[in-house]
């Protein structure tokens, strides 16, 4: 099997990579609900969240711990909300989103069309924080 997510990490589809270490990468949600609206995952391909082992479940929330801050510093917003749904692609990810109220977090509402160079320049704009 091999995700879109996979695909991604392996280099095959470009992103809008946000931070990555060995295990985990981060990048812009194409079809974000609001800007600054990124995805965590592991980069070994593992289909239901909670079907990773505990230990690498806790070492990609401490990496999402940092990519929430880094968000936050570059996207005005009040909290970073944190999403596991699951659904829409087989592979292990958290969704990471500047909100002011909870219903910046409702996956129903339409999503935001956001040219490549809009993603970019939000990309940009989290990767230059230092936490």
């Amino acid at each position: 099997m091999s995700t879109i997510f996979s695909k991604i990490v392996s280099g095959e589809i470009t992103s809008h990579k946000i931070h990555e270490d060995d295990k985990h990468l981060a990048f812009l949600d194409v079809f974000p609900l609001r800007k600054g609206h990124v995805l965590v995952i592991p980069k070994n391909e593992v289909d239901y969240i909670f079907d990773m082992e505990d230990k690498d479940l806790g070492e990609m929330m401490v990496f999402a711990k940092t990519v929430a801050k880094k968000i936050k510093g570059a996207c005005p917003c009040t909290k970073i909300g944190v999403a596991a749904v699951g659904l829409e692609v087989a592979h292990a990810h958290i969704h990471l989103i500047p909100i002011n109220s909870v219903s910046d977090m409702n996956f129903q509402q339409e999503k935001l069309s956001l040219t490549s160079n809009e993603l970019e320049d939000i990309a940009s704009r989290i990767r230059a924080i230092q936490v």
